[in-house]
């Protein structure tokens, strides 16, 4: 039997819980937030769209998402 252990994490200053492993890929997708518009800090530093697929979250890591919207 394989289950998740679910950490909690702040997601834009809300309490969030997601599963061990979890990337900032996946959470982006799991919102469904294409990563080409939007930034992610997490922890205080803005992380390396480069590396969203490889970032894990831990358990009581902050995240805040801000998403660039297009207008005129």
């Amino acid at each position: 039997m394989n289950i998740s252990k679910k950490l909690k994490i702040q997601l834009n200053g809300n309490n969030y819980q997601v599963e061990s492993g979890f990337t900032i890929n996946k959470l982006l997708k799991r919102l469904k937030i294409n990563n080409n518009k939007a930034a992610v800090e997490l922890n205080g530093q803005i992380a390396d769209k480069k590396r969203y697929s490889h970032i894990k979250l831990k358990k009581n890591d902050r995240i805040e998402i801000v998403h660039f919207i297009g207008g005129g």
